[in-house]
């Protein structure tokens, strides 16, 4: 009839309202405390590298294929059974998003750290550091502490929200659950260590291609909702590609320039120093104020990704009927 919009599919639109159901169970429960799928995963996953790990970048192709591939036949299988049902499917959904995004969680941690850096605690902020990132607390002061927090927030609104959203868009619930095994199996092994070097490379590669698109948007999101879309644009053209990861240089790059700080500079992992170029040099010196805007930048992000995913499914459906 005249007037009416679009038809949304019933696909699109069991995504839609799953992954808003999801959304919302994260604000307000965050992480499950006990028993995250997640975590059980992450046994599985060390209990098949016991059986498979080798100095051979053969042995850790398997790995990867064995451990990302069964993730996503479950999910596929999960979703084939219930696809009879659109208010089972909407809740399978929204279970999946609840149990692969960490938004909220990732919000807790980053806060926590504000206000421990806010009173002058430096050591419950060490304490704490290691729930969010990898780094070496104790080599860190206040200000490099409050960097260290904005940088993960970025880089993991990207990883532990966008990734899996836009997945989630493309692919359903084995879209989700694959997302989340390959960038899981990446923070397990995809790291540069002697034993990992050669058998962790397959998945550090795989993670690389899983996420670019969701860095990407991560990024764009980031310019147009950070306040200063001038100063992210400029930051994540000039900065993006002098960063060691190919998607974490985006994100980080154009959260440095929607919050007009520095990121970037000296950093330690596991006694090892970096020393990673600056991104938005123009920028000043990172506060603690700056981790809360850093988060309210997330969550902003994280509900944006929704909705241009959502869009996105709405006018690629759009597209494929009109040239069907």
């Amino acid at each position: 009839m005249p007037g009416r919009g679009p038809r949304v599919p019933g696909t699109t639109r069991v995504y839609a309202y799953g992954a808003a159901a999801g959304l919302a169970v994260d604000l307000l429960l965050g992480d499950p405390r006990r028993g995250h799928p997640v975590a059980a995963f992450g046994r599985a996953a060390a209990a098949v590298e016991k059986r498979l790990h080798a100095d051979h970048r053969g042995r850790g192709a398997l790995h990867t294929a064995v451990c990302a591939g069964t993730t996503v036949a479950l999910g596929a299988l999960a979703a084939r059974t219930v696809r009879g049902s659109r208010a089972a499917s909407v809740a399978l959904t929204a279970a999946s998003v609840w149990a692969v995004v960490g938004g909220t969680t990732l919000g807790r941690e980053a806060r926590a750290i504000g206000g421990a850096l806010a009173a002058g605690d430096l050591e419950v902020a060490r304490e704490r550091l290691p729930h969010l990132c990898g780094r070496d607390p104790q080599s860190l002061d206040g200000p490099a502490m409050a960097r260290a927090v904005v940088e993960s927030v970025a880089e993991n609104t990207s990883d532990a929200v966008v990734g899996a959203l836009f997945w989630g868009a493309v692919a359903g619930v084995p879209g989700l659950l694959g997302f989340r095994a390959v960038n899981t199996m990446d923070a397990m092994v995809g790291h540069k260590s002697p034993r990992y070097r050669r058998f962790g490379w397959a998945s550090a590669r795989l993670d690389d291609l899983a996420g670019w698109p969701g860095a990407r948007l991560t990024a764009v999101l980031a310019t147009v909702a950070g306040g200063n879309p001038g100063g992210a644009l400029r930051a994540w053209r000039a900065d993006a590609t002098k960063h060691p990861s190919p998607n974490a240089g985006p994100v980080e790059a154009a959260f440095a320039g929607a919050l007009g700080v520095r990121l970037g500079g000296t950093l330690s992992y596991g006694g090892r120093v970096e020393h990673r170029p600056v991104l938005n040099g123009e920028g000043r010196a990172v506060e603690v104020a700056d981790i809360d805007r850093a988060v309210r930048l997330s969550r902003r992000v994280t509900w944006l990704t929704l909705a241009a995913c959502v869009g996105g499914r709405i006018l690629n459906n759009a597209v494929k009927r009109r040239y069907a």
